[in-house]
């Protein structure tokens, strides 16, 4: 069972990824203090459950997936000229892995890209046109999949 600790800090990401939802189906946004509060968070959770070398742990991983998915997202711009990936986006992943560590990182993309297309096909059965061109807010479907590893993780080891 997980401790108080675990359970306070899932909460209050819940209550972050939520808020995070909301905004970006609202506004198309996802805002860098909700994605400042996200990763302060994970560096807290690591360092109430390992110390020091949690945030250390922790504030690398967020660090190397912001820095790969903002070379990616300027590469993909750079070959298509249209941006694939938002910034907000990239930064809630880069708080994500501090939260889901690199070796968890990619069920954390798994998760949330089965749960875009999922969407995808949703909208498709109701009547509404999906392009590559229309535009479907990432946010909500990377909270998820944050979420989703989450709770999966004692799973995965």
């Amino acid at each position: 069972m997980p401790s108080l600790t675990t359970m306070v800090f899932f909460i209050l990401l819940v209550l972050a990824c939520g808020w995070l939802t909301w905004t970006d189906i609202r506004f198309g946004i996802i805002p860098n203090w909700l994605n400042a509060l996200i990763a302060v968070l994970g560096l807290a959770r690591g360092f109430a459950m390992d110390g020091s070398s949690g945030v250390l742990t922790g504030a690398v991983a967020g660090v190397v997936v912001g820095a790969v998915l903002l070379l990616l997202r300027r590469g993909y711009f750079a070959w298509r000229g249209v941006q694939g990936l938002g910034l907000g986006d990239v930064k809630f992943l880069a708080a994500a892995g501090i939260w889901t560590g690199l070796a968890d990182f990619p069920i954390l993309l798994l998760f949330a890209t089965l749960a875009a297309l999922s969407l995808a096909g949703v909208l498709h059965l109701a009547g509404r046109a999906v392009t590559a061109r229309t535009a479907i807010p990432f946010g909500p479907s990377l909270a998820f999949g944050l979420l989703a590893t989450l709770v999966l993780q004692p799973l995965l080891v």
